[in-house]
Order: structure tokens, then sequence, then C-alpha cells
């Protein structure tokens, strides 16, 4: 089946358009390119050691002694985005299913318009609302019972001295994530067939029944919501840096204060001209972020695509 032809004023149009089409490619290599250039220096001092010790160390009375790691930070955005999307994908999941099947019509108009307005808000609302409100709630009703309770396990053997800690950064980070994975998951949802729906209603399933099989056919850009949220949370900084409590520390206790990546840059680039390497030790950590969020949506996207495909 041979391309149907363009037309004149199609062409034209259509390499009128190329170029600004090229600029978001430019800019993404520009942007590939210049975190590499500067990552450069503190890679090749000081290798992988770089990403294997959690100790950062400003010299200031020999700052050519500094010794910088990113193994905090790593661990510290890891774990956060990872708490992040265990919390929000099952009230993603609900909102879904009650936006979709369950709710009147006023309703669903109701939590689209909040979903709405939480993804508009400002990363620094978010930020002092779990300064001032999220985190001393989460000390004094949450975490101190888990810790009176579980303190056998691991995760909560930590007495809880303050409520900022890597716990209050993955749950404000839920909140955050939460409009961006129930817009995907809705469009997943939405792109079922309706043939399918018809078919599950016209065998008798229930309403469970029939809820579940629909989760299982939306499965994959589902998945693929719970990556990008992923992705998100990664990358955001401000609101994470006012109750991450900014101390580079690995531990198994999510009560510990700790460090993300975003935090970590937020809290030390206005120094980092003071201290060689520094700088481009910051690089590279937002170098490392690039590369989190590139694969996250590059699998979620092909997960989406995929899925797309199969429900035709």
């Amino acid at each position: 089946m041979t391309a149907k032809p363009m037309y004149r004023s199609d062409k034209l149009l259509y390499y009128s358009l190329l170029p600004f089409a090229a600029i978001v490619i430019a800019a993404f290599i520009m942007l590939f390119v210049v975190l590499g250039y500067v990552s450069a220096p503190a890679l090749h001092r000081y290798g992988i050691g770089l990403f294997t010790t959690t100790k950062w160390a400003p010299n200031e009375a020999n700052p050519s002694k500094s010794v910088y790691g990113l193994l905090a930070p790593l661990f510290g955005t890891l774990v956060s985005s990872v708490i992040a999307v265990l919390l929000a994908l099952p009230v993603t999941v609900s909102v879904v299913l009650v936006i979709e099947e369950y709710a009147p019509e006023r309703l669903r108009e109701l939590i689209g318009s909040v979903i709405e307005v939480m993804a508009g808000l400002p990363t620094i609302v978010y930020g002092l609302w779990g300064l001032e409100v999220l985190a001393p709630f989460l000390r004094e009703h949450i975490y101190s019972p888990l810790h009176q309770l579980l303190g056998f396990i691991p995760l909560f053997s930590c007495k809880p001295i303050t409520g900022f800690n890597l716990a209050t950064a993955g749950v404000l980070l839920s909140i955050m994530i939460l409009p961006y994975m129930v817009a995907v998951a809705r469009d997943a949802y939405r792109s079922i067939p309706f043939t399918y729906k018809e078919a599950a209603l016209a065998i008798g399933a229930t309403r469970y029944e029939y809820a579940k099989i629909m989760m299982g056919l939306a499965k994959p850009g589902i998945i693929a919501a719970a990556l990008l949220g992923f992705g998100r949370a990664a990358g955001e900084t401000v609101a994470v840096a006012l109750v991450v409590g900014n101390v580079p520390l690995v531990s198994s206790c999510l009560f510990k204060p700790a460090y993300t990546i975003s935090s970590l840059i937020a809290n030390q680039f206005s120094m980092a001209p003071l201290y060689p390497y520094m700088m481009s030790v910051l690089f590279t950590g937002g170098l490392v972020l690039l590369l989190i969020g590139m694969a996250a949506n590059t699998v979620a996207v092909i997960m989406i695509t995929r899925a797309r495909k199969r429900l035709g």
C-alpha cells in the first residue's frame, strides 16, 4: 500500500512546522550534553566511589580534600519515590473506579475538578503544608504508635524524634503524584473498548467481578501510571527539601532524616562555587535524575503503546 502523496501546500506546512518540533529534540539533547559535560570532572576524579559513599564533607581549610558521596541522596530518592508510589497506587485505582463506574455525574465532576486543582498547585504549597501540618500530625498519630507497637521491625525501629524524615517525604510525594497517576490510569481505563464492558456484563458478572475484569484489562496502563509517578516523585525538589530532614544517612528505619538528590542540589547549590568539584558532583546528581526519569518514562510509554495495540 503506497503512501498518499503530499500536496504542495501540505509540504509547505510540514516543512514550516518541522523546525519547531525539532526544537524539542534539540533542547533535550542539549540538556543531556550539558549535564554530562559538567559532570565529567567529578566522575573522572571520584569514579564509582561517588555512588558508594554516604559522606558529604566539604573541607573549608583545604577544599581540594573535600569528600562527596551521592549514595545517601540516591538511596533517599529511590526509597521516598517507592513509598510514594506504593501509597498512591491503591488510591489511584480506587479513584478511577469511583469516577468511571460508581459516582453520580455531579460527584464525578467534583472529584475530577479537585484532582485538576491538585495537579496545578505549586509544589511550595505542598511543602509548606507538609512542614506545618503533615509532619507533626504523622509524628504524633502515626509514627509514634508504629514505633511503640512494631518497633521490633527495622522499618519502625528508631524513635521518631521529629516528623521530618524519609517516611514523611514519601507520604507528601504520594499526595503530589496522585493527580498525574489518576490522569494516566483514567486514560488507560477509558481506552478499553466498550465491547469488552458489554461482554463482561452479558455473562452475568457482578459489580466486583466486572471491576476486576476491567482493572485487569487496564493493568498495563496502571503500571505505566505508577512508573510515571515514580519518575515524577524522584524529581520533586522544594516540597521534599522541607520535610525530608536533609541529613546524608542510609538507614533501614523510615523515621530517620534523609536526603534526596533534588533536595541536596537545592540546599548545596549556593555554596557549590566555593569548593572544587562540588558543582560537578551536583550536576552528576542531576544527570542521575535525568536517567531515572528517562528510564521510567520510556518503559511507561512502551507499556501504554502495547496496551492500546492489544486492545485495538
